[in-house]
């Protein structure tokens, strides 16, 4: 069971002009198509609490793109381009991450996910790329894909999911990206031009975010496959603990 955080925007479908939580095909059918079973989990109302309880139906997560992260959420004004703050979603998916670590369950973060995760373990971002690399490569506008070729850093848990590719080309659509690195975070995939494509959490046995978009690469699942792999050993070795002290009760004190 993999959970995919949602956007929650204006949407017009048919007649209906309203807010909506709604996430772009592509993020969970490359779920499925890996051995998933994907569950959309909408911004709302969160504590600990509520996050627990949702992580406790999971095996695995995904933090999916959006918008831009609050900038203070870090502690910096915000840049002239940068979206309006979604701070529900900020919230929502900042809880389930931080949540998820503590309990050590795979997790996935795909483009703003690499951001929230950065953030939520205090590091910052680059608000505009284009006044640093001189242009929009990164993001193109129109909803139109570039590519950018990226070193993968040997010896890491993303060399190893893909299957020690030195470089690759992915797909990328962002104009903000990881500036100051996170304490813990490993850096694990950059552009020639220093852009920091990828990071991980080596504290957990499966901890991975890339600033790409994988899932618009239908041919490449390698990135959701391992997560789905990671997620079943999890969810057996969780299952068995629970058959084990259903066995075994701690004796009545």
């Amino acid at each position: 069971m993999i959970g995919l955080t949602t956007y929650l925007e204006r949407a017009q479908t048919g007649v209906w002009d309203l807010p909506a939580a709604f996430l772009p095909h592509a993020y969970f059918d490359a779920v499925v198509r890996a051995g998933g079973i994907a569950v959309l989990l909408p911004p709302q109302a969160v504590d600990d609490r509520v996050a627990d309880r949702v992580l406790d139906t999971l095996d695995g997560l995904i933090v999916t793109g959006g918008k831009d992260v609050d900038p203070a959420r870090y502690g910096a004004p915000a840049h002239p381009e940068t979206d309006e703050p979604r701070r529900d979603r900020d919230a929502w998916e900042d809880a389930l991450l931080r949540r998820a670590i503590d309990r050590e369950l795979p997790f996935l973060g795909i483009c703003r996910g690499a951001q929230v995760l950065n953030v939520a373990l205090g590091g910052s971002l680059h608000q505009h790329l284009p006044e640093l690399v001189g242009d929009r490569r990164y993001q193109l506008g129109g909803g139109a894909y570039s590519s950018a070729a990226v070193a993968v850093t040997p010896d890491t848990l993303l060399a190893d999911v893909l299957e020690a590719t030195p470089s690759l080309d992915v797909p990328v659509y962002h104009h903000q990206a990881i500036d100051r690195v996170a304490d813990g975070l490993v850096v694990t995939a950059t552009t020639a031009d220093g852009v920091i494509e990828a990071v991980e959490l080596p504290t957990v046995p499966f901890g991975i975010a890339v600033q790409w978009h994988p899932e618009v690469d239908s041919n490449d699942l390698r990135l959701f496959a391992a997560l789905v792999d990671e997620a079943a050993r999890y969810s057996a070795e969780h299952t068995a603990r629970h058959s084990s002290r259903t066995r075994h009760p701690e004796p009545a004190r």
